[in-house]
């Protein structure tokens, strides 16, 4: 039952999906997700959100700040493919981008 938990085993497609991280896309062996910052301020705060979060998991996502989004790109590359890691920390990620006001790509919420 734990082995969802085991940082070191690739997931499939259908326990990511299972996951349900809402405006996270899986493509190939990433997990990516843009979200809209309308502003730079925003962005750059939301970046180092994810920073101060990413040193804490040890786990460092491919960051882009562009004027009006951040996009994030997720996976965990000593096993080739998207772990437990990816999956909570595109959960902290999403967290911290809804504390700032901050929609993903989805537009759903």
């Amino acid at each position: 039952m734990g082995s969802m938990n085991d940082p070191k085993r690739k997931l499939s497609p259908a326990e990511i999906d299972e996951a349900g991280l809402a405006g996270w896309q899986q493509v190939d062996e990433n997990l990516t997700a843009r979200f809209a910052t309308k502003n730079f301020a925003t962005g750059l705060e939301l970046v180092n959100r994810i920073g101060a979060s990413a040193e804490d998991a040890n786990h460092h996502p491919d960051l882009t700040l562009t004027y009006p989004e951040v996009g994030v790109t997720l996976s965990s590359h000593d096993v080739g493919g998207i772990t437990s890691r990816d999956i909570d920390l595109a959960r902290v990620i999403s967290g911290h981008a809804g504390d700032l006001g901050v929609g993903s790509g989805s537009g759903d919420g």
